[in-house]
């Protein structure tokens, strides 16, 4: 009598290892370019076993954007936390930008920045969206900070200025996409600094 395997998630299934391929897959690729069979044939799963360990693509995009922000993200969020001032805040991302965008062994640009290319699904380009325009909002508020506390002009805008430094940060992550250098991208981080209030 031969007995029949459970199904579900293959043996050894390790779900935080396939979690961070399917990342990378997103982050190269973009959501709209990325099919449930490149997403299984990466993992080495069939489909079915795929929707059994996440769900459908959709689920699977929102939780590895999630996991990216935190994992190979989260410089911007560091920045703001850890500086004292927004002034030290905003050169601080804009320097590290370049480098983050372009890692050895990890696809260049930013899955936030640009996950939601060429998508038609408003709910991925709006989940992308409101990312970005909370790390906008956070920016503000920390040059808000500053100007309430007199460390920076009181005629500061700092919804353009946020707005600037996101434009700055999305146009490195294309850059970087399209094979820039990384010394090229911190040329051009070091104008934006010299912008900067």
């Amino acid at each position: 009598m031969t007995s029949t395997p459970p199904r579900g998630r293959p043996r050894g299934f390790d779900r935080d290892t396939a979690l961070d391929t399917v990342i990378r897959v997103f982050w190269r690729k973009g959501y709209e370019a990325t099919s449930v069979r490149d997403l299984s044939q990466e993992l080495g799963i069939g489909q079915p076993s795929l929707y059994n360990a996440f769900g459908g693509k959709r689920a699977l995009f929102t939780e590895a954007v999630g996991v990216y922000d935190h994992t190979y993200g989260g410089f911007i969020d560091a920045a703001l936390n850890e500086e004292p001032t927004a002034a030290l805040a905003l050169r601080r991302i804009l320097t590290e930008a370049p480098q983050r965008y372009t890692r050895d062994g990890l696809p260049p640009g930013c899955l936030i920045a640009g996950g939601d290319a060429g998508t038609d699904d408003e709910d991925v380009h709006h989940e992308l969206s409101e990312l970005r325009q909370h790390k906008t909002a956070q920016i503000a508020a920390k040059i808000d900070d500053d100007t309430a506390a007199g460390r920076l002009p009181e005629e500061t805008d700092s919804a353009a200025t946020a707005a600037y430094v996101m434009t700055v940060l999305s146009g490195l992550a294309q850059r970087a996409r399209d094979g820039v250098p990384q010394h090229d991208l911190a040329a051009i981080t070091r104008m934006a600094s010299a912008a900067l209030p």
